[in-house]
């Protein structure tokens, strides 16, 4: 894979990113503002489709070759070897009910990986971004673009751990896991979503993890906590996007935070393939 390509697919992300995050924003706090529920009883809006139906319809433009995969409007296939893979709304909780911790991501896998991932806020017009061997970046409204960078703390006792939904241990049986952590951490937040993953390759949190994820909520964020110097991995330590969970630090936290999950299984069938909205 040349960076150049990679570059420019890189680029074309965050500008879709926040075209797509400006649809939202036409519905953010709107009153009146219907929500359907889908399959998985997970909320669902105008916003989420429309922001999708535009994604969509610019990578056809920009890469007609590419393949296509989103949570609303299922999957495209192509023949680049490159997939796109969108939520035009992650944290679409905190979006219906008027709470600025939703974001917009945009990924590309290659090779069965994440080569890039976008992190767009855009209520709080954040953005953090990056592509393998390309660096991560961060720039809020229309300040030039930092180096993201995790934070510096070496101990758990010290650091700030960032979750969802307390619920989502429950769901899956790990219960004790979270309250193990949350033991462990200086302090406990449900900053979630994407935003909280957001915050751990910022340098603003230590650890953020989901109980259970779907691939369009983890494709983006893999290649921007590596790039910004920190893990994202499975329960157990794996690196990947296709496990159905999430584990982000810092990295120099990892090891003390993976001695606690890698002793809890998942002990409900059939998550893992939701997001926890």
């Amino acid at each position: 894979m040349k960076h150049g390509s990679l570059q420019d697919r890189l680029d074309f992300a965050v500008a879709i990113a926040r075209e797509a995050g400006q649809i939202t924003l036409q519905y953010f706090r709107q009153e009146g503002l219907a929500v359907d529920r889908k399959s998985d009883d997970s909320p669902v809006t105008i916003a989420d489709r429309r922001a999708e139906e535009h994604l969509r319809a610019r990578i056809r433009e920009g890469y007609p070759d590419d393949a296509i995969l989103g949570e609303e409007l299922g999957e495209v296939a192509g023949s680049s070897g490159y997939r796109w893979i969108l939520d035009p709304i992650d944290g679409t909780k905190s979006f219906i009910h008027g709470v600025p911790l939703y974001g917009t991501l945009v990924a590309v896998e290659h090779g069965g990986e994440g080569a890039l991932g976008v992190i767009m806020i855009p209520a709080l017009d954040e953005c953090v971004y990056a592509a393998k061997g390309l660096g991560a970046w961060y720039t809020r409204g229309s300040a030039s673009p930092v180096r993201a960078q995790v934070s510096k703390c070496a101990r758990l006792n010290e650091g700030l751990f960032l979750t969802s939904e307390v619920i989502c241990f429950e769901q899956v049986g790990r219960q004790e896991a979270y309250s193990r952590l949350q033991a462990a951490a200086r302090l406990t937040r449900t900053w979630g979503d994407c935003y909280g993953f957001m915050l751990v390759a910022t340098g603003r949190a230590e650890v953020m993890i989901d109980a259970y994820l779907s691939l369009w909520d983890a494709a983006a964020l893999q290649p921007i906590l590596e790039e910004a110097g920190g893990s994202f991995t499975d329960w157990k330590g794996n690196p990947t996007i296709q496990s159905g969970e999430a584990v982000a630090t810092n990295g120099a936290i990892r090891d003390e935070v993976l001695a606690i999950t890698r002793q809890y299984e998942k002990k409900v069938a059939g998550f893992g393939v939701q997001g926890s909205g």
